[in-house]
């Protein structure tokens, strides 16, 4: 059995996260699926591990790590090769820098808990939700785009992978399913489209996990 047991769901951008730096450090893990949709992230036993109820949630030697960012950090810290951070402490703060835009102006627009509320409290229609984060996440797709330039080579910051390309991978694909414009973000998209052939970003994505139902999965 692995020392690493990862609590995830196949659609979940922050579980995107956590997948691909384990596969980028090619730490094998136990894979805990955890429908979000039968409402599984609340029940007692998992809200021991993640007392709010999100995902992911690392288990690593029966220490209980939860969140994407914290995961990603010790990832980092224990498994410090292949780096997923620059070595310079100018450029590390900036890829920080857009893992917060990501985090703050464009995630929680997209996240199952806001949208599904939006549908149960207000009413809103499948269209109205796509307008709903197509409004909010423009905002962080336009900083991203005044920001890469400056550093970008294939990936974020040049041509290796770091948690900026981590962060930002999945959330475009959030964009795509609510039907943003992405045609206004050049820098953004070349870097998406290099890290969709990126081995360990096919092998984490959504559409290949062991609970990604069929109508959904692809080879």
């Amino acid at each position: 059995m692995s020392s690493f047991v990862l609590y995830n769901y196949f659609r979940s951008s922050t579980s995107f996260r956590a997948r691909v730096v384990m596969h980028l450090k090619g730490l094998a893990f136990e894979y805990k699926a955890i429908n979000l949709l039968k409402d599984e992230q609340h029940s007692a036993e998992y809200l021991k591990l993640n007392p709010l109820g999100g995902i992911p949630t690392l288990i690593h030697d029966g220490k209980v790590i939860p969140d994407s960012m914290a995961i990603i950090e010790y990832l980092e810290e224990i498994h410090p090769s292949p780096s997923i951070m620059p070595k310079d402490a100018f450029l590390r703060a900036r890829v920080r820098q857009v893992c917060e835009i990501v985090n703050a102006s464009m995630h929680p627009y997209g996240n199952l808990k806001v949208t599904k509320y939006l549908g149960q409290a207000h009413g809103y229609t499948q269209e109205q939700k796509d307008q709903w984060v197509q409004k909010w996440v423009i905002q962080g797709l336009e900083a991203l785009e005044k920001t890469l330039p400056e550093f970008a080579g294939k990936y974020c910051f040049s041509d290796q992978v770091t948690m900026a390309d981590v962060v930002l991978y999945p959330q475009i694909i959030t964009c795509q399913r609510f039907h943003v414009d992405l045609s206004k973000y050049p820098t953004v998209m070349k870097v998406f489209g290099n890290l969709d052939q990126h081995p360990a970003f096919i092998k984490a994505h959504f559409s290949r996990q062991i609970d990604t139902p069929e109508d959904l999965r692809q080879p």
